[in-house]
């Protein structure tokens, strides 16, 4: 058979003003849009070009692929137009997953963000007095009644703020409280958070000075001291969440900062980065301090982020003395990380969660209070759904993790479903579980592929059978 040139090969290509013509062609674009079938015949044109230059594609080749031309601008323009960002079955087990959105929320919230969104709502309007007033009222009161006795001076004298994410949190306290002044921390607690920021990095951004003391290992409540100038500002702890010091070791105790702080009259804050509303040694997890235990010690200011171990949306929490919460919400800054009325939505329908003690009704919550032998049996009765002749599954122990750089060191004794598929290798098998609708996140073990159904919604089980079916036969 003669080969003809490209020249000639790319002369047998249509013109995109000559495809759009077409029938077929014309009637996508008249449902999906003008502008979106151009971007996707150019697309489908460009990569045809790309074959022909390249020598993958003959004569024969490419009269094949015109003859399915407005099928593949069909294809490209179903594609073009999916959501990129989509739900996945999370089965690794580690609940506050990072890439994975972290918590997800509660059907109540969904519910209350779906009436909020709709239509207007009273953010930052008084019902009863007919004027203005301040967003934070909706989850102030709430936060007021959880961390507080009612009626006690403490719940008076505190108030909370809310801003976008943990790290706000944090740059808005240090900028309002320390911005040319001096912030004393421990050299052990200069952590790194995810996405490569620092705490040294967002003092920096704040304008307030770092004034490091002690050593990586050992830090005492006399290397505050000594430090402490007539520029201190504030006293700093930072929650170590995402990692641990272990062997020969010392930290000064938040007794003895909270002693310091107050003699000095410098307020103390805590970062701590996750921020706990429950107790979490009632699931075996210790070390991991909580909002509560903070500011009943007598810290002056707790930040702590809302999806992760409070199980609610994406933002960052100023727990705190009022005076210094009110400090915060007339700095200009305040406005530019201020969250919107969805996440108010989702957070007060969280707390009112916490308040009614239905922690059940909180997902992350929900999954840590998980026995062992509550994910055993569900693994089980999963297993039995997908047996196929090339699949093999056989239930062990294993862990599953809090994950969102909440108690490391810490994990739940779980039951995992160890699979494995004949003629595909475990990444193979992996690859084709995210492949899925809906996409499956495992992970693998020792040449298996390993399901924790922990963090896999009991709802999710026969779509999770279905990928499975469909991959293994």
């Amino acid at each position: 058979m003669k080969i003809q040139p490209a020249t000639e090969l790319y002369r047998k290509l249509p013109a995109v003003d000559e495809l759009v013509r077409e029938p077929a062609i014309r009637s996508l674009a008249e449902s999906c849009g003008h502008e979106v079938v151009i971007g996707s015949a150019r697309s489908v044109l460009a990569r045809l070009r790309e074959e022909i230059a390249s020598g993958r594609l003959d004569e024969s080749a490419v009269k094949l692929a015109l003859s399915g031309l407005s099928a593949a601008i069909e294809s490209e323009v179903r594609r073009s137009l999916k959501y990129s960002l989509r739900p996945v079955i999370n089965a690794t087990g580690v609940i506050l997953h990072t890439n994975l959105g972290r918590a997800p929320l509660s059907e109540t919230a969904l519910e209350h963000v779906r009436e909020t969104a709709a239509g207007y709502s009273n953010l930052e309007f008084d019902l009863e007095r007919g004027a203005r007033s301040k967003r934070d009222v909706h989850v102030d009161r709430l936060f007021r009644r959880l961390l507080y006795e009612e009626g006690s001076a403490s719940a008076t004298n505190s108030s909370t703020i809310v801003v976008n994410n943990n790290a706000a949190a944090v740059l808005l306290v240090l900028n309002t409280v320390a911005d040319g002044g001096e912030v004393i921390v421990s050299r052990g607690e200069l952590v790194e958070i995810g996405g490569s920021f620092r705490i040294p990095d967002v003092m920096a951004k704040s304008g307030a000075i770092l004034r490091e003391v002690g050593t990586t290992n050992r830090t005492r409540i006399s290397d505050y001291e000594r430090a402490m100038t007539e520029r201190t500002r504030l006293l700093l702890r930072v929650h170590r969440s995402n990692f641990e010091i272990t062997g020969f070791t010392e930290e000064a105790s938040t007794a003895d900062l909270v002693a310091l702080a107050h003699w000095r009259g410098i307020p103390l804050m805590e970062d701590l980065g996750s921020g706990a509303l429950f107790d979490l040694r009632s699931v075996g997890i210790s070390g991991e301090p909580g909002v509560l235990d903070s500011l009943r010690s007598g810290v002056d200011v707790v930040t702590y982020s809302g999806d992760k171990l409070l199980g609610g949306p994406q933002a960052g929490l100023i727990s705190g003395n009022s005076e210094l919460v009110a400090r915060m919400r007339s700095n200009s800054l305040f406005r530019a990380l201020r969250v919107d009325k969805l996440t108010y939505a989702a957070l007060e329908s969280t707390l009112l969660a916490y308040v009614r003690r239905d922690h059940d009704a909180i997902p992350v919550v929900r999954m840590m209070r998980l026995s062992r032998e509550d994910v055993g049996r569900r693994a089980e009765a999963l297993a039995k759904q997908i047996v196929s002749p090339n699949l093999k599954c056989e239930i062990v122990d294993g862990e599953s993790l809090l994950g969102g750089g909440a108690a490391p060191s810490c994990v739940l004794p779980t039951r995992l479903m160890a699979l494995s598929c004949e003629g595909l290798a475990a990444e193979e098998l992996c690859a084709k579980l995210r492949a899925g609708d809906p996409a499956t996140v495992a992970r693998v073990e020792d040449g298996r592929v390993l399901l924790d159904l922990r963090t896999v919604f009991p709802e999710q089980d026969a779509a999770l059978a279905g990928n499975f079916a469909r991959i293994c036969g």
